[in-house]
């Protein structure tokens, strides 16, 4: 639909291809985006990207679980290995509350993801505290024995020591 003025004369002259003479109001407006447009599209793309990445918050990814079991189940063999090595009891000693452990050979605390509930099932002997506990390897390598479970929300990994074998095992 198209707009007469008031006293009835027609639209301006439009140049020979159609578009409106040099100078005038239409012919400065550009079509496109600002950039203003353009930064709120680029937030709003990258806070929904970050969200679907991380999924449901407070939870760690399935990737993240998997590693902290294996860390765990590195830092009990290697105990294990000392043990047998240097003839003398070696010891994973782990607080469950700070998320750290340490070994008699790297008594440097090894800190595992905050977004993990850890829970410890040990030797009486063996428990220190209510946050704190440890798997004790022997020069034979059999161990006190235990279990640490590495969980976040529904997902869980069972990091398994036999107490007559020492063996330790990573189970869902």
């Amino acid at each position: 639909m198209r707009l007469m003025r008031a006293t009835g004369s027609p639209p301006p002259d439009k140049g020979a291809r159609g578009q409106a003479p040099r100078g005038s109001r239409s012919a400065q407006r550009q079509v496109g985006f600002t950039l203003l447009e353009i930064i709120i599209v680029l937030a709003l793309g990258a806070a929904l990207y970050l969200v679907v990445l991380s999924g449901p918050l407070g939870k760690a990814s399935a990737a993240d679980l998997k590693a902290a079991a294996r860390t765990l189940a590195s830092g009990l063999r290697q105990a294990q290995s000392t043990a047998m090595a240097t003839r003398r009891d070696a010891v994973l000693t782990i607080d469950v509350e700070s998320r750290e452990f340490v070994t008699t050979l790297d008594p440097q605390p090894r800190k595992l993801p905050e977004n993990l509930e850890l829970k410890l099932y040990a030797a009486q002997s063996e428990v220190s505290s209510e946050r704190r506990g440890s798997i004790r390897f022997y020069p034979d390598g059999s161990s006190t024995g235990g279990r640490i479970t590495v969980a976040s929300g529904e997902r869980k990994y069972l990091v398994d020591v036999d107490w007559l074998t020492g063996r330790v095992s990573i189970g869902d």
